[in-house]
Parts: structure tokens; C-alpha cells; sequence
């Protein structure tokens, strides 16, 4: 019943919003996963990064792509709630301090391990328009005892105007989604994460439009 409840409101609601309202330039989608396990991380400024993300994957996949958000944000009353575990299917992640390391990340493994299509947003949180935050090692820690399973770093644009942290109208605009090669966390933390920076660099330069605001990016 969950699996067509997501498929259902991506198909009727979620992506046409997208494509009418929105708008996406879309470079080198191939690249996505065909399949899990596998890792999606990218950059975070909207609540429409989880939606436009979902959104590239066909039907059949939808069911197997889970985000892995913020329990007190997305768990904090019952229709956000609702949402967050019946049409996104989220792995919730308790931030307030009172798990260990292993058990933040437990959940996240066990979905691989059946098979699932992970999205991340290592930054953390939601940042400034246009901006990005520095990148946390999570997603390292979570793979390098499973370093076979790919990590895919997709690079958003423009989504922190449409609907900027704080906000509730949805601002008419076309955004940049840029998909990278696959990263493996089979080298060290700073290796990894050396790769993943440099990734977002790329994906930026691939990206056209309007200039970002942080040029440090």
C-alpha cells in the first residue's frame, strides 16, 4: 500500500509541480543508480531538494529511494509525519545527541542491505541560497566497511531561490541538477571526502545560469 501511495502522489502531484512550476535542466542523468544499494548525496538550501531528487528516478524505482532526514524536524507533528513516513518513506535520523555513532547509522545500513537507493545531504542542514556548508565524513563512516557500494554526488541549483529556508511560497524559476561519477569510500576519510569536494566543483562548472553566490564553492 506504501509502495503505490508514493508512486501515486510523485505521479500526480509531486513531479507535475516540478516540471510546470519549477523547472529542471538535467546533465547527465544517466549516471543515477540502476539500482541499490547505492548512496545519493547532495548539497541542501530547499525543502524541494528531496522532491526534485525522487523525482529523476522512473516508477520502478521509486519505492527502493528512501532520504535519510531529521526525526525532530520531519517527526515533529502528525501530518509532517504522516508525509514523511507514507509518500517519502524517510529513514529518520535523531540529531539531538542521545545515540552513538554505530546507532545513528544502523537504520541507513540496514536499508542498504535490502537494497535500497539512500539520499544525504552531508552539510547537514539546510544553508544560505546558492551556498554550500562544509561536508560532514557520516556518509564515509557509514560505507567503509561496505566500500563496494557507490556513492553518486549530485549537485542542485537554483532550488534555494524557488523555496528558500523559512519560506512557504513556491518562487516560478528553472533549476540545475548536475549528477557526478560514483565515489567509493575505499581510501581514507580525507581521501573520500578530498573526492567529493572536488566532485562538487566539477558539477558546478557544468552548471549554467545565474552565478552562485558563494564563489568559494
Amino acid at each position: 500500500m506504501k509502495r503505490w501511495l508514493k508512486i501515486l502522489s510523485f505521479m500526480l502531484v509531486v513531479r507535475p509541480l516540478i516540471i510546470i512550476v519549477i523547472g529542471l535542466n538535467v546533465y547527465q542523468r544517466e549516471r543515477l543508480p540502476k539500482q541499490g544499494p547505492h548512496v545519493i548525496i547532495a548539497n541542501h538550501n530547499s525543502h524541494l531538494d528531496t522532491l526534485v531528487l525522487m523525482s529523476l528516478f522512473p516508477w520502478s524505482q521509486l519505492h527502493r529511494v528512501r532520504p535519510v532526514a531529521a526525526a525532530d524536524y520531519f517527526l515533529s507533528n502528525r501530518w509532517l509525519a504522516w508525509f514523511s513516513t507514507n509518500v517519502l518513506d524517510i529513514i529518520p535520523v535523531h540529531r539531538d545527541g542521545s545515540a552513538e555513532r554505530k546507532d545513528l547509522l544502523a537504520d541507513c545500513q540496514t536499508a542498504l542491505k535490502a537494497g535500497d537507493i539512500l539520499i544525504l545531504f552531508p552539510e547537514g542542514s539546510r544553508g544560505k541560497p546558492e551556498s554550500m556548508q562544509p561536508m560532514k565524513k557520516g556518509v564515509y563512516h557509514m560505507l567503509k566497511e561496505t566500500p563496494e557500494i557507490g556513492v553518486t554526488p549530485v549537485l542542485l541549483r537554483g532550488l534555494g531561490r524557488a523555496l528558500p529556508k523559512g519560506e512557504a511560497l513556491l518562487v516560478p524559476r528553472n533549476c540545475d541538477v548536475a549528477v557526478g561519477d560514483s565515489i567509493y569510500a575505499d581510501q581514507t576519510a580525507e581521501g573520500f571526502m578530498g573526492a567529493v569536494d572536488e566532485a562538487f566543483v566539477e558539477l558546478k562548472a557544468q552548471c549554467q545560469g545565474s552565478a552562485w553566490l558563494d564563489e568559494g564553492l
